[in-house]
């Protein structure tokens, strides 16, 4: 292809929309309404859309990856949050290390499995 990419955007599904919205204005992204159905959430020049719309086949199996500077301090900021409390389907999981970086581990109120990782440098 000649034509330059300028960005990719999953579509992610969301059991409660509204419950989701608050749980990703929460992280630190910013929502843009598109529909009553439909919003656009950013931080930067990334973004993702979430939908009112779950099917559990789907939304049980999607995975993203977020790749960030440094993944400790992601978590530092992501524990300090106390989101599991917030909402009790959120669950996190610490930092692990690998041979080709580290990351830790979200899955949002609907179940999606959020990889947030660091390479090596």
């Amino acid at each position: 292809m000649k034509s330059a990419i300028k960005s990719i955007r999953p579509f992610i599904g969301a059991r409660n929309f509204d419950v989701s919205r608050r749980f990703y204005a929460d992280l630190g992204f910013r929502e843009g309404v598109l529909s009553p159905t439909l919003s656009v959430f950013t931080a930067g020049n990334f973004a993702f859309y979430l939908q009112d719309y779950y099917l559990a086949e789907w939304v049980d199996n999607t995975m993203v990856f977020l790749e960030v500077e440094d993944v400790d301090e992601y978590w530092t900021q992501l524990v300090a949050l106390n989101l599991p409390a917030a909402y009790p389907a959120v669950k996190l999981v610490p930092v692990k290390k690998f041979d080709w970086g580290k990351e830790c581990f979200v899955h949002d109120p609907s179940g999606v499995l959020w990889h947030v990782g660091e390479f090596a440098r």
